[in-house]
């Protein structure tokens, strides 16, 4: 067994901005495993949220020993991007090794395609209204919030695309004060999922309050371990295989959040459609899927994921799986 793990950027089309800052690239991680003749491939995005920075992660995967299994990565690496990279790379070994699909191997049902969020830059609210116009014939739009000026914002995408669905993700930029204030209007303007409205720290202030629209957790969600903090306080929880450390806990999570009465969200941080590939198979079925890293790239993998009217389809067995 042979592992490489090698930095790659892809630019974006147009510079990407949230609450957190803006970014012109998508800045990647992709780990290479050669055994027997075969190679399997995975990709993760390092994330300054969580403490993770590219030499970090690259330290972590290039600490393994000379040679694991998937079952032991589980227990090596901790949740995170380092074992989100491997573990999908792992993934894919193992369907290439046998002449499978990933999703025959893991006992699933063939995948389909699935309808995707597309996000919007965070903005000014003219220009987030003509980006909105721009994109109304997608089915469902995702709007990054979580500045004082959120208001202006949402009733100006509402206007550049009255017809989609809205999903909000506020990045932790809320106060209780501040959603509490916004939810009727959320309401008002027919927005299906708010997402992380307030700091991960923070959310105890969510225990009793409404939800008027469903309230799903991103960066207080990662693995089956924080699955019991969420409760009473979350309709939904965000699978990303960056936060839950690959394919194999992603699939565990959707099955333990479902279990006990969570809906489900699958979605992805700026990166290619190797990232996006093994999340395909999260995202059946799921309440919202959000996999459009892709359609936010100028260039992309060989390859490539298909998007289209009906959503973003499975990989081909040449990118993953």
């Amino acid at each position: 067994m042979r592992l490489t793990v090698t930095a790659d950027s892809f630019r974006l089309a147009e510079v990407f901005t949230i609450s957190r800052g803006s970014k012109s690239t998508a800045d990647v991680l992709t780990v290479r495993i050669d055994a027997n003749g075969v190679q399997g491939w995975g990709e993760c995005v390092p994330y300054a949220r969580y403490g993770e920075t590219q030499d970090s992660v690259t330290r972590e995967i290039e600490g393994l020993p000379a040679r694991f299994t998937r079952a032991e990565v589980q227990e090596i690496l901790p949740a995170g991007a380092a074992r989100n990279a491997v573990d999908c790379a792992l993934w894919d070994l193992e369907a290439k090794t046998a002449g499978k699909r990933a999703w025959d191997i893991a006992g699933l049902a063939p995948p389909g395609p699935e309808i995707t969020a597309y996000t919007l830059s965070l903005g000014s609210p003219d220009a987030m209204e003509a980006a909105a116009a721009k994109h109304a014939h997608r089915p469902m739009l995702k709007i990054k919030l979580g500045t004082p000026d959120d208001m202006a914002r949402l009733e100006a995408v509402r206007r550049g695309a009255p017809a989609s669905r809205i999903i909000v993700d506020a990045n932790e930029g809320w106060s209780a004060e501040v959603y509490a204030d916004l939810a009727p209007h959320l309401v008002r303007l027919g927005v299906d999922l708010v997402e992380q409205p307030l700091p991960a720290a923070d959310d105890d202030a969510l225990l009793g309050m409404a939800r008027p629209v469903p309230v799903c957790a991103d960066e207080s969600a990662h693995d089956t371990t924080t699955l019991a903090a969420l409760r009473g306080k979350y309709d939904v929880v965000n699978i990303k295989l960056d936060k839950t450390g690959g394919l194999t806990e992603a699939l565990a999570l959707r099955e333990a959040a479902r279990a006990q009465g969570f809906r489900i969200m699958v979605g992805c941080m700026v990166g290619t459609s190797l990232a996006m590939a093994p999340a395909t198979l999260v995202a059946q079925g799921a309440m919202v899927t959000d996999l459009d890293g892709p359609l936010l790239l100028a260039e992309d993998r060989q390859r490539p994921l298909r998007y289209d009217e009906d959503g973003v389809h499975p990989p081909e067995a040449e990118l993953w799986g």
